[in-house]
């Protein structure tokens, strides 16, 4: 038993309630267990009972023992004067039950119950429900999965505000800071921030019509212009940065960027000549993707194509077939996903303009969903996803539920668990 399964039991009420007794022999009702509080104090508030004859309303403490009541120091605190009834797992210490109703739950709860919480927290499986979730109905998946995106959201909005205070609430340059880390995708997602971070975005903007200089800037600052290359278009780019390092005192960020165990279309050489082609195409990009309005515009701000000089070329110095290196639909869709939806929810959170919170979901539910473990895992299980709004939904509860083993807190553990009561 666990405090936290225990808090559950009580706001479910799963347990026997038939002829409930207090530990001195009073009748007892519950006839609301209350709300779970979630910050300082008794574990509930605004509870409801009946004693005997007597009703009470008040808060609720729950305890693994009875003695924890004193060894909380609980007594000489002014939060639990208001107490009207303690409800412990194992009454090992009589002597608040005098003066604080106590309700002991010991032999009151499934066994059923108790062995399938156990069993989960120990799991190995890829989610520790693995062997019911098929159960679960598809009326509770639904809603669930509305409200894990919801979260995602709002934590990413968390995220989000760490930067905007760094950078003075600056939009335009949040979204630089964010575009590029995703541009670095998991591999480099930290070179490529920093390197963003290095830069000030309206120092870019100055050169937007000059797509060379652009790469020079991105590329240099990256430390990818350091060695010599026998190739004209290199040594132009070393040259122009070689310029500019030295008139806006610009120095190579420290996080190394790496090529290996990559497909030559994300090596980063490629991402940052399209990340200078995506500043070179829009000056207030941000803004033209709060203007989008629907997906297909959005994603027409994002069809780029690298320079002409990367049709043939994946790295400096090495002539390769025609490709003409475009972002393709999967690097766009992941841009949605994990750049753009997340920076234009924040907007509307921020500002409490809803229109851009609508706005978001339906990009989301109109994107391919992501093809990953996560998403594959759950398909294993039967759990299918069918868009980015459900695949974002499915990584929440993987990432911020399962693995975390708040089995408790989520919706299908509880409708698995409630089974077992």
């Amino acid at each position: 038993m666990t405090e936290r399964l225990l808090q559950f039991i009580w706001q479910f009420q799963y347990f026997n309630t038939g002829k409930l007794e207090t530990s001195s022999g009073e009748s007892l009702l519950v006839t609301h267990p209350g709300q779970w509080n979630v910050h300082q104090g008794p574990d509930f508030s605004d509870a409801r009972i009946k004693i005997s004859d007597k009703s009470w309303a008040g808060n609720v403490e729950l305890h693994i023992v009875a003695s924890d009541w004193h060894r909380h120091a609980h007594h000489k605190d002014q939060n639990y004067e208001n107490v009207i009834l303690h409800v412990v797992w194992r009454n090992d210490d009589g002597r608040l039950a005098a003066t604080l109703p106590t309700l002991v739950l010991e032999d009151r709860i499934s066994v059923l119950l108790l062995r399938q919480y156990e069993s989960w927290m120990h799991s190995s499986a890829f989610i520790p429900c693995a062997n019911y979730i098929q159960g679960v109905s598809d009326l509770s998946w639904v809603s669930w999965k509305e409200r894990l995106l919801v979260e995602r959201l709002q934590r990413k909005c968390g995220q989000i505000q760490e930067m905007l205070e760094t950078n003075n609430f600056h939009w335009e340059e949040t979204l630089w800071w964010l575009m590029s880390r995703n541009f670095g995708l998991s591999v480099n997602a930290g070179a490529f921030e920093e390197l963003a971070r290095s830069i000030p975005l309206i120092l870019l903007t100055r050169h937007r019509r000059q797509i060379h200089q652009l790469e020079a800037i991105l590329l240099g600052q990256a430390g990818l212009l350091k060695d010599y290359q026998e190739d004209k278009y290199f040594l132009l780019l070393k040259k122009e940065y070689t310029f500019y390092k030295l008139k806006y005192g610009l120095e190579i960020i420290h996080s190394p960027v790496h090529f290996l165990r990559m497909r030559p279309p994300a090596f980063p050489t490629v991402r940052l000549a399209q990340l200078a082609m995506l500043l070179h195409s829009s000056s207030n990009i941000f803004s033209s993707f709060l203007e989008a309005e629907d997906i297909k515009e959005l994603k027409a701000l994002l069809d780029i194509t690298a320079n002409d000089y990367w049709h043939y070329h994946y790295t400096f110095g090495h002539t390769s077939a025609y490709r003409p290196k475009t972002l393709g639909s999967h690097m766009i869709n992941n841009i949605i996903i994990n750049t753009i939806a997340p920076l234009v929810f924040a907007y509307g959170h921020f500002h409490r303009y809803e229109k851009f919170l609508v706005k978001t979901m339906e990009w989301l539910s109109q994107t391919a969903a992501e093809k990953n473990v996560v998403t594959q895992g759950f398909s294993s299980l039967g759990i299918k996803c069918g868009n980015a709004a459900e695949s974002q939904a499915l990584i929440e509860l993987k990432t911020q539920y399962c693995e975390k083993r708040r089995c408790l807190d989520c919706a299908i553990g509880n409708s698995i668990l409630k089974r077992k009561t």
